[in-house]
């Protein structure tokens, strides 16, 4: 079954949640869960490496002065790796409570601004940055 990217002849489907969630849910041992309290997360053995933001005073719509209510964070494996995408400009940004911590941040609505390959290769690389070495290894080679 076809997931995005280019189909000779067809126009490039845009990336979705459901894209993000197919791409975090193949990954080996990954836990579809909750966090913020009904936001969708995935997990390796308990440690979360995406996850979906509840609204926080940090993420303002600069549109509408509304807090975000579509903040998805993802981990990456270095402060290099997340200047790297930050640079790379929107989707991507952060947010002043993620000083310090290496997360990029990605709203739902702007997913569609994304190829489904960049965005598997970031979410495998969060999953990679949790997993054990070991699994890391045996999935990716």
């Amino acid at each position: 079954m076809w997931h995005g990217g280019e189909v000779p002849g067809s126009p490039r489907a845009p990336v979705t949640r459901q894209d993000v969630e197919e791409i975090a849910l193949a990954l080996p041992e990954v836990t579809a869960g909750t966090s913020w309290g009904d936001r969708p997360s995935f997990t390796i053995r308990g440690k979360a490496f995406l996850l979906w933001r509840g609204p926080s005073k940090d993420a303002v719509d600069a549109d509408t002065g509304e807090l975000m209510d579509d903040v998805i964070a993802i981990l990456v494996p270095s402060p290099e790796d997340k200047e790297a995408l930050l640079q790379s400009g929107p989707p991507w940004f952060t947010t002043s409570h993620f000083d310090g911590y290496n997360h990029v941040l990605v709203r739902e609505r702007d997913l569609h601004l994304l190829e489904r390959p960049e965005l598997a290769e970031v979410i495998t690389d969060a999953w990679a940055t949790r997993a054990p070495k070991r699994l890391v290894r045996e999935h990716l080679g």
